[in-house]
């Protein structure tokens, strides 16, 4: 781990129920690789990760911020989801997927009880997925809502 930081935030993404809650996420997606990240103006770390496809990153590790999307849901506060980054006029050329090598992109804000930003849940995958169908988007949020509640009791001590 780089630093304190980073390691606080390892500690808040070993919980069980998180671990699960990115299981599920992959199988609700498909998609292979699943993480909590805390995401600041100047810091992407994961939280904690489920990663099927060898992308390799651990809790406590981290990605430079500005080559990251969830940089714009930190910014605009909504999620992104994108089923083919190669079909999609709007992100096709752009330098992150890319970059990581990815080609379907679900990120969704993570908000604590006292509505301060935590960071993200986000899902990619290298191949193109069905992210925005409604049933998919609804469990998405749910997951994400349940981070949510976890983090802002081990945070916030909210029950």
């Amino acid at each position: 781990m780089r630093d304190d930081f980073a390691g606080e935030v390892a500690e808040q993404g070993d919980d069980a129920a998180i671990v699960e809650i990115l299981h599920e996420v992959c199988r609700v997606t498909g998609m292979g690789f699943a993480a909590v990240a805390r995401v600041t103006e100047t810091r992407w770390i994961a939280a904690q990760v489920e990663d099927r496809i060898e992308f390799g990153l651990n809790p406590g590790d981290e990605l430079e911020i500005k080559k990251t999307i969830c940089d714009d849901i930190r910014r605009d506060g909504r999620a992104i989801v994108i089923d083919h980054i190669g079909a999609d006029p709007d992100w096709r050329t752009h330098p992150v997927p890319a970059l990581y090598g990815f080609e379907s992109y679900a990120s969704l804000p993570v908000v604590l009880a006292d509505g301060s930003f935590y960071g993200t849940l986000c899902a990619i995958d290298p191949a193109p997925r069905l992210l925005s169908a409604h049933e998919t988007m609804a469990a998405l949020q749910v997951l994400a809502d349940r981070v949510s509640a976890i983090l802002s009791r081990k945070i916030l001590g909210d029950s």
